[in-house]
């Protein structure tokens, strides 16, 4: 059969007229469905009855009740009020009568309002949208939507004001801005992008909730395609609509953050000053005191051999005496010459010389110090070469897939690609969460200041190598800058890299914020065993080739750590074992050869030290920090082996962490027991390196969203700005864990500041 039914209605300035027609058949003969045709002035609207909506696996789903708004009109100041004119045609082509209602009501509160709440209910067949135009003063508002039940899932779309409205659940994307939501949803929307200054806010409920996190239909139910499930799915919601930050917050965070930053620059040129003024100081009261006493007992090798060697009976042999690193001018007598590891005699005589130095019960510098320093030197600085190399070879396609991220999201209008937290998400011309990006510059900034730091101390030390000051050749740690110059720049591309991730924080990307972080903890940690072992540090090669596994495995853990047991099987298997090899050549000072006969060399020495008689570990200090270590590792092999966690990123960040802690507390503990100072800065960044840390690390578990969920089950998580109204808990965790990294980094360069003064055959190895 066929109706056709004329409504005419009025409608009156200033007011936005919206009528809903309601419509309900009896009828579940999906054969013979009523067909509904809505014509307007500006467009025709059509559906059917039942209302068919299709899932997953082909799994339908049918509405005998539907609901639509019909696309106001807007009387205009030229015309003036007028009536409107809807014709409604209904249509089946059952051969036999079927009965249905029919109602069209005007809506009452179809405009919202600012900073007014607006309750409402909504179903898959009965969708809402409404319109809110901008205030005269208003540049940005923020939608913000919540609900009291997790499910059904639903869908918040924001549209232009264009006829037809794409409300139903196969449509709802192809226009506009939107969300899946479960609890709660956040749209950012700008003036500038409507301009017509008002916009449509669009709420579908989807049919079933797998796109939220909902459980999957099982297979066994979806054997016959045909069937038909009528769910009453209906979602109480709450709109607001609230005013965003102004120009002047984006300004007022800006200045924060660089000038938050810029004060440590301020406070190391007040430290540099410091120091050289009791640098000049110094200088002057040696110089006065050089009249009246003889030189302390200096290295008198020659020059360009091992300078760690001391030799009591000599004398200075002309060498400078100042204060220990300030590199003062006292006059210059520059050697030129630069030797090659082809200067010297590589016989093989040379290794069991190695071998009855290094296994000597008790070890000093001197003894760990023998190569020439400036080969030694070139070593390290290849860390610092390899690590500008990679940071470009990395950095550049990270930006340009992040770009393309940003241009997909802003293209299509799908804010589920990116996992921000919605409700702290100012944007900035393209870039959706600017705030998130903007944190990151104090990696950079203190990055750079560490660089300018260490600059400073590498050409005080080459002035005062170039005079042949005897604090520098003989006494003291040797230095040796390539680690520290790989450690700031591993900052600041930590900044770089973290701020690509944040454009657009995702499950694909999640290796752009974590790969330098697993660099930095093992730079500091091979840092930290350089100092007290120069002669025998991994190689940059080596140790840039593990950093590389590490990532490897990193995005394999991703990819399949969440349900394959067997990758955590593999992975527990090679975690014990590297701590096995590392620990071994730890412990014998890398003269224990790593090859396919290791297994029975370490079954023999286990049988005759442990079995036979057993006997006191030689070298009782580094025994205890490495049964302590292995501990550490293993209870973290059984941890994942068990319990699998989902974040594995962040549970090899933790093991790398908690054993770059566990070295430092050792280092530092063993310092003390020889009887060495810590000096007032060092004790400072110490001190302000656990305060900042802690600090930071509880920022940083504050969870505000999750690319291991679904989009929707991420937002959940979502929370307002807590600092100047426009940064998040992450943010913070940016600005602290910057300043906490600067402090560690500064730890590692003072720590034996204390040692300038000591000769080298008396500051111990451990």
């Amino acid at each position: 059969g066929f109706s056709h039914l004329d409504l005419k209605l009025s409608c009156s300035l200033p007011s936005v007229d919206a009528v809903r027609v309601y419509v309900n058949s009896s009828s579940e003969n999906l054969q013979y469905p009523v067909l509904f045709v809505v014509r307007q002035q500006k467009g025709v609207l059509s559906w059917q009855v039942p209302l068919i909506f299709r899932g997953l696996y082909q799994r339908t789903y049918n509405y005998q009740e539907v609901s639509r708004t019909l696309c106001p009109s807007e009387p205009t100041p030229e015309t003036g009020p007028s009536d409107q004119i809807i014709f409604v045609d209904v249509a089946s082509m059952a051969p036999f009568n079927i009965a249905y209602e029919l109602l069209v009501t005007r809506l009452e509160n179809f405009q919202l309002e600012t900073n007014k709440a607006f309750n409402f209910t909504a179903s898959p067949s009965q969708p809402q949208y409404f319109l809110y135009k901008f205030p005269q003063d208003v540049d940005s508002v923020i939608i913000k939507v919540v609900s009291d039940a997790v499910y059904p899932c639903s869908v918040v779309s924001v549209q232009d004001i264009v006829c037809p409205v794409y409300d139903l659940d196969h449509n709802v994307e192809f226009n506009g801005v939107y969300q899946s939501m479960t609890k709660q949803a956040a749209i950012t929307v700008q003036r500038k992008d409507f301009p017509g200054e008002q916009f449509f806010v669009v709420f579908v409920i989807k049919p079933e909730d797998y796109a939220c996190g909902g459980s999957v239909i099982s297979l066994q139910e979806t054997w016959n395609v045909n069937r038909t499930w009528n769910l009453q799915r209906t979602k109480n919601l709450q709109v607001t609509i609230v005013p965003s930050i102004k120009k002047s917050i984006y300004v007022q965070a800006m200045f924060f953050s660089f000038l938050s930053f810029l004060s440590f620059y301020l406070g190391s040129v007040v430290v540099a000053f410091v120091h050289y003024i009791r640098c000049v100081e110094g200088f002057y009261k040696n110089r006065s005191g050089i009249m009246t006493s003889s030189h302390p007992i200096t290295a008198s090798t020659p020059e360009g051999s091992s300078y760690g060697a001391i030799d009591e009976s000599s004398s200075s042999g002309g060498r400078q005496l100042s204060s220990p690193g300030c590199g003062l001018p006292a006059g210059s007598d520059t050697d030129s010459s630069v030797e090659e590891e082809s200067d010297f005699d590589t016989m093989p005589e040379i290794e069991s010389d190695k071998n009855v130095i290094r296994t000597k019960v008790f070890l000093y510098l001197s003894d760990l110090s023998r190569k020439d320093r400036r080969i030694v030197s070139k070593k390290y600085k290849i860390y610092f070469w390899n690590i500008i190399t990679i940071a470009v070879f990395y950095a550049l396609p990270v930006i340009q897939l992040v770009i393309t991220y940003q241009t997909v999201v802003n293209v299509t209008g799908n804010q589920d690609i990116c996992y921000y937290n919605f409700l702290c998400a100012h944007p900035l011309g393209v870039l959706s969460a600017f705030n998130n990006i903007l944190s990151n510059v104090g990696h950079m900034l203190l990055g750079f200041l560490f660089l300018l730091i260490v600059l400073r101390r590498d050409i005080l030390h080459r002035r005062a190598m170039e005079m042949k000051d005897v604090y520098t050749l003989d006494y003291g740690i040797p230095k040796h800058f390539g680690l520290f110059y790989a450690m700031g720049i591993a900052l600041m591309m930590e900044g770089v890299l973290s701020a690509c991730y944040h454009v657009c924080p995702n499950y694909s990307n999640f290796q752009f914020d974590t790969s330098f972080m697993y660099m930095i903890a093992g730079l500091c940690m091979l840092k930290l065993y350089q100092t007290r072992h120069p002669d025998i540090n991994a190689s940059a090669y080596s140790a840039y080739a593990s950093f590389a596994v590490v990532i490897c495995l990193a995005v394999l853990g991703v990819v399949f750590g969440k349900n394959d047991m067997w990758f955590w099987v593999i992975f527990s298997m090679i975690h014990v074992l590297a701590s096995l090899a590392l620990s071994t050549q730890i412990y014998y000072m890398g003269r224990f050869k790593i090859d396919l006969g290791i297994f029975r060399r370490a079954a023999m020495v286990l049988y005759t030290d442990c079995i036979q008689q057993c006997s006191r570990p030689m070298y009782m200090d580094r025994m205890v920090l490495l049964i302590v270590g292995n501990l550490v590792n293993w209870s973290f092999a059984i941890f994942g082996l068990v319990y699998r966690p989902r974040d594995f990123a962040s549970y090899i960040l933790g093991i790398f962490i908690c054993n770059l802690l566990l070295y430092l507390a050792f280092y530092i503990i063993m310092k003390l027991r020889s009887s060495e100072k810590l000096l007032p800065i060092p004790l400072f960044c110490i001190v302000a390196t656990a305060v900042v840390w802690a600090a930071a690390l509880y920022f940083f578990f504050q969870t505000l969203s999750s690319w291991e969920e679904t989009p929707a089950e991420s937002r959940e998580k979502n929370r307002p700005c807590i600092l100047l109204g426009f940064f998040d808990d992450h943010d913070v965790w940016h600005f602290l864990s910057a300043a906490a990294l600067f402090f560690s980094f500064l730890v590692l360069l003072t720590l034996d500041d204390d040692l300038d003064t000591v000769r080298r055959d008396k500051i111990p190895v451990f």
